[in-house]
């Protein structure tokens, strides 16, 4: 399943629902098929992804690799995962535009 991200201080963007509700419970919102983050509440949901792109900014790089995601391949960079920063950014974006400019962020599926 796919989460659409919108705001009408940002454009769109859809994710896959495993890394949406990662970001959804850092924020602590429910990954229900429709929600909102409010004005009111952006604040504190930039601060919450904020502090886990810090926690894990402080991980080792050896925990950023995984040895079987692409057999037989040996190029470093496609074994690495895609980390919390990667996924973040666009919500992270979106929830800084969209308190720049006073406006919900909302998702859907």
């Amino acid at each position: 399943m796919l989460y659409r991200f919108k705001s009408r201080a940002a454009p769109d963007f859809v994710m896959l629902e495993v890394h949406a509700r990662q970001l959804l419970d850092i924020v602590g919102k429910s990954a229900a098929p429709q929600g909102i983050i409010t004005v009111e509440q952006i604040p504190s949901a930039i601060a919450a992804l904020e502090a886990a792109l810090a926690r894990e900014s402080t991980k080792p790089a050896a925990h950023n690799h995984d040895e079987h995601a692409v057999e037989g391949h040996d190029a470093d960079a496609e074994k690495q995962h895609v980390g919390l920063h990667q996924r973040a950014a666009p919500l992270l974006h979106m929830l800084k535009d969209s308190q720049a400019e006073s406006k919900d962020v909302t998702w859907g599926t």
